[in-house]
C-alpha cells in the first residue's frame, strides 16, 4: 500500500514531528508499505494529488497538524488517514474544553459513575490581557482557582509542554502568562496537582478501543516540563507503571491502575477520538486527573506511545500497519 507520512510542518514542534515521522516512515517500511514522506508546505497538495497515496498517516504535532487543520483538508481532498476527523481534533485541541466534553458524554450515554477528573482553573484570551486590562485583576487568581497557589499556567492550545510553568506566587504569574501566550492566543490558569504522572495510551474505536500500559512519568526538574523532554537524562519512564508509586498494598495498586485505565478510556470515548490517542493524567491518590487529550501521540525513540506498544508485546510496524489498513478500509469518514 502507499501510505504518505506527513512531518515537518511550521508549528513550534516541528524538531519532534520530524523525528515521529522518521520513526514511523520506518516502521511502515517494515510491514512492507511504500512510503512517501511529505513535509507540510505549499506545495503538499498538489504533491499529494499527483501522487495518489492510498492512506495518509498524519505524523505533524501542534498546530496545523493537532488543531483538525490538515484533517479537514484530507477529508476535503477525499483522501483515507489514520487517526480523529476533524472535529474532534478541533475539540480537543482545545485544553478547557474537557470538563464540558465529560459532562455531555455522561449525560448522552447515562454513565454518570465515570472516575476522570479534571483540574478547574480559568480561560484568559490574549486580547483581554492586550487591550481589555486584564492583567490588572490578577489578584483574583487566587480566588477563582480552587485551592489557590501553587497553580499551573500553559497556553490553552499546544503540546509538549512548551509554554507550561509552575507558578507559586502572583508574583511569577505575569512572567509566565507572558511566556504562554508568547505561544498561544490564550492561556489556561488551573489547579497544580500533585501525584503520579503517566500517560496512558489507547488503540482503537469505542467500546472496542483499549488502553496499553500506563507509562510513569519522573522528572528530575520540577515536573515533566519542556526540557525534561528533549535533554537525556532529566526523567526516568516506568512502563508499565509500578505498584508501589500507587499504594504501598500490590493488590489496591492494581485496582487503582485500572481504574487509571477506565478514567482514561472515559476521556477517549468522551472526545469520540479515533484509531489512537494517548490522554495524559495525574493520580493525585484519589482520582485521576486528566489534563489533556493528544490526537497525533509522538513516535520519537523517547515518545511514550513506542513505550507502551512495548510493554504491551506489540511491535510499532505490527501497530502502524493494522492502523493504516484500518484507515484503508474505511475510506473517507469524517
Amino acid at each position: 500500500m502507499k501510505v504518505a507520512v506527513l512531518m515537518g510542518g511550521s508549528s513550534f514542534e516541528r524538531e519532534f514531528s520530524l523525528e515521529s515521522g522518521k520513526n514511523v516512515c520506518a516502521a511502515l517500511e517494515e510491514a512492507g508499505h511504500r512510503v512517501v514522506p511529505l513535509d507540510t508546505n505549499a506545495e503538499l497538495v498538489p504533491t499529494l494529488r499527483s501522487e495518489r497515496p492510498d492512506v495518509v498517516y498524519n505524523a505533524l504535532h501542534g498546530k496545523h497538524g493537532e488543531d483538525g487543520t490538515i484533517q479537514s483538508l484530507l477529508e476535503f481532498l477525499g483522501i483515507p488517514f489514520v487517526g480523529s476527523p476533524a472535529s474532534v481534533c478541533h475539540r480537543s485541541w482545545n485544553k478547557d474544553a474537557l470538563h464540558s466534553s465529560l459532562a455531555k458524554y455522561r449525560e448522552i450515554s447515562g454513565e454518570h459513575d465515570g472516575v476522570a477528573s479534571w483540574p478547574q482553573g480559568v480561560f484568559i484570551a490574549r486580547d483581554a490581557f492586550k487591550s481589555m486590562g486584564a492583567a490588572t485583576a490578577l489578584d483574583l487568581v487566587a480566588e477563582r482557582v480552587i485551592g489557590g497557589y501553587p497553580v499551573a499556567v500553559k497556553p490553552a492550545h499546544g503540546g509538549s509542554a512548551l509554554g507550561v510553568h509552575r507558578v507559586d506566587s502572583q508574583e511569577e504569574l505575569g512572567e509566565a502568562i507572558l511566556d504562554a501566550l508568547s505561544y498561544d492566543d490564550a492561556v489556561n490558569i488551573e489547579q497544580w496537582i500533585e501525584g503520579v504522572e503517566l500517560s496512558v495510551s489507547i488503540l482503537g474505536n469505542g467500546w472496542d478501543a483499549y488502553a496499553l500500559p500506563p507509562v510513569e512519568i519522573v522528572s528530575k526538574n520540577r515536573f515533566y516540563d519542556a526540557e525534561a523532554r528533549i535533554k537525556e537524562g532529566l526523567v526516568e519512564y516506568h512502563c508499565p507503571v509500578r505498584w508501589e508509586s500507587l499504594s504501598p498494598d500490590e493488590g489496591v495498586a492494581h485496582s487503582i491502575r485500572a481504574e487509571i485505565e477506565r478514567a482514561a478510556l472515559e476521556v477517549y470515548r468522551a472526545y469520540c477520538v479515533r484509531d489512537l490517542g494517548r490522554i495524559d493524567l495525574i493520580w493525585d491518590g484519589g482520582q485521576a486527573r486528566c489534563f489533556e487529550v493528544d490526537v497525533s501521540p509522538g513516535m520519537t525513540n523517547r515518545s511514550l506511545f513506542p513505550a507502551a506498544c512495548e510493554a504491551a508485546g506489540l511491535s510499532l510496524s505490527a501497530v502502524l500497519n493494522e492502523l493504516v489498513e484500518t484507515a484503508y478500509e474505511r475510506g473517507v469518514a469524517f
